[in-house]
């Protein structure tokens, strides 16, 4: 649950509604990185860095715990299964609630 104060409360994607309709993705996420003894997000982040070698995803964290743990996913490496069916999951499941509110999405000129 989001505390009082948690600015997660204030985006789109992370409604209650939001995150029960994208919990699939995060359990498909999670079939991968329990067969590699990882975290979904170190999954998603071992993902993003196996798309290309100029995509650097930048995983925000206020706990030194998480900070190490997404940075141990640039030592995981998927094989071309395991990207595919991280793509299979992301493709099956359409993402719910925008990634910011309508006001600062206009802000970001994209």
């Amino acid at each position: 649950p989001l505390g009082k104060g948690d600015f997660r409360a204030e985006l789109p994607r992370f409604s209650p509604e939001a995150r029960a309709a994208n919990a699939p993705l995060v359990g498909a996420l999670r079939a991968v990185a329990d067969r590699l003894g990882a975290t979904p997000a170190q999954i998603a982040l071992a993902w993003c860095l196996a798309k290309a070698p100029n995509i650097v995803p930048i995983p925000g964290s206020t706990k030194l715990a998480r900070i190490a743990e997404n940075a141990a996913a640039a030592a995981l490496v998927l094989t071309p299964a395991d990207v595919a069916a991280v793509e299979a999951a992301v493709a099956a499941v359409p993402v719910t609630g925008a990634r910011y509110p309508d006001k600062l999405e206009a802000q970001t000129g994209l």
